[in-house]
């Protein structure tokens, strides 16, 4: 084989759709733009645009707002929690921290502002545990167990008063 010889595989290179060569290649004259306008002409965009009539973003009623300070919170359900101390994963006779979650991969803290203990699931080991939140539920489930649970985030009510 020469250099001269070596070739794309077949159908390897779409050949270009070559514009406005005449009436008799299908694409001709306008290029299949249809006829005069904005929309026969290059760069043009007119998403939402619809031909002077008041468009549906519009239209339609806007409700509520996005709180851009909103905390995010992984959640780590007590079945999770069991399981990982029964696996090995984390040793139930040290307090559990969010780094220590992290690190033994049940939680993932990269992109929330920390993590919140729910009550899914069931435990029956004794252990102490510092998330950022938790439900009452679940602090129930933990201290029933003979565990304790300390919440870093302070409650806005307890805040408040």
């Amino acid at each position: 084989m020469k250099l001269n010889e070596i070739r794309d595989n077949p159908g390897a290179r779409l050949k270009s759709k070559r514009l406005g060569r005449g009436i008799g290649s299908g694409k001709g004259k306008t290029s299949g733009k249809g006829v005069k306008g904005q929309k026969a002409r290059e760069g043009v965009s007119l998403n939402g645009f619809e031909g002077g009539q008041l468009p549906i973003y519009r239209r339609l009623p806007k409700r509520g707002f996005t709180n851009v300070n909103r905390k995010e919170y992984a959640p780590l359900n007590l079945g999770v929690l069991a399981a990982a101390i029964q696996d090995g994963k984390l040793d139930a006779s040290q307090p559990i921290t969010e780094a220590l979650l992290a690190a033994a991969g049940v939680v993932r803290v990269n992109k929330v502002d920390g993590v919140r203990l729910l009550a899914k699931g069931s435990i029956a080991q004794a252990v102490t545990i510092e998330v950022s939140g938790a439900s009452a539920a679940a602090v129930a489930a933990i201290e029933q167990a003979g565990g304790k649970v300390t919440t870093l985030v302070a409650k806005a009510e307890a805040a408040a008063a």
